[in-house]
């Protein structure tokens, strides 16, 4: 416990120099004016208000905006019970050791590089959400909740949510798995603190500060079990972010026809929970780290959206959650299934994954791609064909 504290003291240390010392430096040379000259330009904050008027997807993915907590979700601090129908051969493997974000730097930033001063005129509430309470929600059998944002009954869902995947698994060096991301910009924090930018949009162009390094982390730990990736680094939402699902559709189809494969199918996103001035970052503690708590959508089709088979993508994000939770008690929200599309017609195991939200940091977001990896890779073993 003593070197968990003085850790993360250390790295406590080292976001406050990362935070501080750039405004610093700007304070003694150019005064106040340069400060805030250092953060954006108004042609950026132009921008920056632009794209957050055209980013609807914030609302639809994510279960509310909020401005407090108990606005979000009702319901008990109480976590998962964990599942046990996975194979447990007693062998514990470490993690692997990534290269920290914030030492990361990237052969090519892009045309939005990640800040190098910060602001903090935003409150961030570190919050760690457990079961929830309510009639949209239900308990999966292996552990982990749904949010019914549907018009099927409950009981329908619970009984579907205890079917295995639809789809079987080779045991081949062929990729099985392709990640991809439709928000490529989407970004984080640097480090823990009390504050968040108001005046950063929270999306880079940076793959090493962006959802991109999320997905490196997940391929690094299905690789190292040996399970085929392929990572699609394509950026779909910059400089225009209307139209990001059709670009990435148009990079993942081709992907698909060459590799038949790929089984599982991931678009990598954060989540935006937050309000006026408040951004919301939440963890769990896995490990003695903190980790970004992660949140499965799946679709549903009401008719209208070409997507007959969602249920079998349902069928794939109630084993995933169990697994997770089994593995990692608590790095799960409720599974939110609702009527979207988000090109999960296109196999019986996509889905739309949220890892952490804008408060959440990159540290925290890049141990719970590991931490997905692993329990997805270990899924995806168990389910080979020998």
């Amino acid at each position: 416990m003593k070197r968990h504290r003085r850790r993360r003291s250390k790295g406590l240390l080292r976001c406050a120099a990362a935070v501080m010392l750039p405004v610093a430096a700007a304070a003694s040379v150019h005064g106040a004016l340069g400060i805030k000259n250092t953060f954006f330009s108004p042609d950026e904050l132009a921008v920056s208000i632009s794209e957050k008027a055209e980013a609807a997807h914030t609302d639809p993915e994510t279960i509310s905006r909020i401005i407090r907590e108990d606005k979000l979700l009702e319901g008990k601090m109480t976590l998962s019970e964990g599942y046990g129908a996975f194979d447990e051969s007693g062998e514990v493997r470490g993690y692997l050791r990534l290269a920290d974000p914030l030492d990361m730097r990237a052969d090519n930033e892009g045309a939005k590089p990640y800040p190098k001063s910060w602001g903090g005129d935003g409150e961030i509430i570190r919050t760690t959400y457990g079961e929830y309470s309510g009639n949209a929600f239900f308990d999966i059998e292996g552990g982990g909740q749904v949010n019914n944002k549907t018009d099927i009954p409950n009981d329908v869902l619970i009984r579907e949510s205890g079917f295995l995947p639809n789809f079987s698994v080779d045991d081949t060096d062929e990729p099985l798995v392709l990640i991809y991301h439709t928000h490529t910009t989407e970004s984080f924090e640097p480090c823990v603190r009390g504050n968040f930018d108001t005046s950063f949009n929270y999306r880079t162009t940076d793959p090493t500060k962006n959802v991109i390094m999320v997905g490196d982390a997940i391929q690094a730990e299905l690789e190292a079990q040996g399970i085929g990736v392929i990572h699609a680094r394509d950026i779909h939402d910059y400089p225009s972010y209307n139209g990001s699902y059709a670009r990435s559709r148009e990079t993942i189809m081709p992907i698909l026809k060459e590799y038949p494969s790929i089984k599982v199918v991931l678009d990598i996103h954060r989540d935006a929970i937050g309000g006026d001035g408040v951004a919301y970052q939440p963890f769990t503690e896995i490990d003695g780290r903190e980790a970004a708590q992660v949140m499965i959508i799946s679709g549903c089709d009401d008719g209208t959206l070409g997507m007959p088979n969602y249920m079998e993508n349902f069928h794939f994000a109630c084993t995933l959650q169990s697994k997770l939770e089994s593995d990692h008690k608590g790095i799960t929200r409720p599974i939110l299934f609702d009527y979207r599309h988000y090109n999960q017609d296109l196999t019986n195991g996509s889905l739309l994954i949220e890892v952490g939200s804008h408060g959440s940091t990159l540290s925290q977001v890049q141990f719970s791609g590991q931490l997905f990896g692993r329990s997805l890779g270990e899924l995806l073993n168990s389910m080979k064909r020998r």
